[in-house]
C-alpha cells in the first residue's frame, strides 16, 4: 500500500471528516496537527492511512473555489470545488430577500453560478408575492426553476439535468423544504424533514452536518448542508463586494474615480444607473449593508 491515498472529503462533523478514496471505500480522518487548515467538504486531499479505516489529512488540494459565510464571532465553510449552487427558497414560509441577496453575492465573489429553485409552487397562498419578489434576480439574469418538493418524479425530471456532471451545493434557508428536496434527488440520503412552524414563519434546523451525495443517472454530485438564518460576508473585501453585484459591471467604465467605492462620488456611473432605475435598490442597498459591516470587521 501507498503511504498516501487520495480521496474526496464527502462529509464533515467538526475537524472530523469522511474521505471517499478512488476505489470507493471510505475512511474517517481528521487534520495533521493542530494549526492545519480546516478541510470542506469537496476538498480533494492526500491523507495518510491509520488503521483500516483511518487516516490524517496530510494535504488539501489547490481548490478551484470556497463558498463560507463569516462574521464578527465565527466563520462556518460551506463546501470547495462548487460548480453551482441551488438556493432554495419557497412559497411559504416567506424567504430573506436579505439571505437570498447575501447568498448570491458570495457565489459570484468566487465565481460560483447561482441557480434559484423556487419550492412549494403548489401553495396558490403567497406565489404571486413570491414570484414578484423574484423577478429582480430574474432580470440579473439567475435562472429561476419551480418546484413542488414533494412531487419527487417531477422534481428529479426538472433539475436532474441542471446537475448531471457537476457539484452543485444545497443552500437554504430553514424551512424552505430544502431536505424535502434532497430527498427527492438522492433518495439515499434519508435527510429528516420538518413542517415549518406557521405560527413563527419560520422553520427549523434539520440538517446538522455537511454532506456530499453522489446522485443517480444521469449523475452529478450534490453537497447539501445545514440550512441558516444568518449569512454574513466579512471576509469577503471591498472587491469581492463588489463582484458579488455583477449588475454594477457595466456601469463602472463610467465612474470618474478609478477606486470609487460607489457611495456617494461625484460622477459615479453605479449611482447615475440607481438613479435612472437600470439597479435595483433593494440590491444596491444591500450592497452598502455589506461595505458597513466590512468596515465594522476591520475597526475591531
Amino acid at each position: 500500500m501507498s503511504s498516501t491515498l487520495e480521496g474526496r472529503v464527502i462529509a464533515a462533523h467538526g475537524r472530523h471528516y469522511e474521505v471517499e478514496l478512488e476505489d470507493g471505500s471510505l475512511r474517517q480522518c481528521y487534520p495533521r496537527g493542530k494549526k492545519a487548515a480546516a478541510a470542506a467538504v469537496g476538498d480533494y486531499v492526500t491523507i495518510a492511512p491509520e488503521g483500516l479505516d483511518g487516516g490524517s489529512i496530510a494535504a488539501v488540494r489547490e481548490r478551484s473555489n470556497l463558498l463560507y459565510r463569516s462574521d464578527a464571532m465565527r466563520t462556518k465553510q460551506f463546501a470547495a470545488n462548487v460548480d453551482r449552487l441551488l438556493i432554495v427558497v419557497a412559497v411559504q414560509p416567506t424567504f430573506s430577500d436579505d439571505l437570498l441577496g447575501r447568498a448570491l453575492a458570495g457565489a459570484w465573489s468566487v465565481g460560483i453560478e447561482p441557480l434559484i429553485l423556487l419550492n412549494k409552487t403548489d401553495l396558490a397562498e403567497g406565489l404571486d408575492l413570491a414570484e414578484t419578489r423574484l423577478a429582480p434576480y430574474e432580470r440579473l439574469g439567475v435562472p429561476v426553476l419551480r418546484l413542488s418538493a414533494h412531487d419527487n418524479e417531477a422534481t428529479r425530471a426538472r433539475l436532474a439535468p441542471e446537475l448531471a456532471g457537476r457539484t452543485s451545493l444545497l443552500l437554504g434557508q430553514s424551512g424552505m423544504g430544502k431536505s424535502t428536496l434532497l430527498n427527492a434527488l438522492a433518495p439515499e440520503a434519508g435527510a429528516a424533514t420538518r413542517e415549518h412552524s406557521t405560527a413563527l414563519d419560520t422553520g427549523r434546523h434539520t440538517t446538522t452536518s455537511t454532506r456530499l451525495y453522489h446522485l443517480p443517472a444521469p449523475g452529478g454530485d450534490l453537497i447539501d448542508s445545514p440550512g441558516f438564518q444568518a449569512f454574513g460576508l466579512q471576509h469577503l473585501s471591498a472587491g469581492d463586494i463588489e463582484r458579488g453585484f455583477p449588475e454594477f459591471a457595466s456601469h463602472i467604465p463610467s465612474c470618474r474615480f478609478y477606486n470609487c467605492t460607489h457611495r456617494r462620488e461625484p460622477g459615479c456611473g453605479v449611482l447615475a444607473a440607481l438613479e435612472s432605475g437600470a439597479i435595483d435598490t433593494g440590491r444596491y442597498a444591500l450592497y452598502l449593508r455589506l461595505l458597513d459591516e466590512l468596515e465594522a470587521g476591520q475597526r475591531y
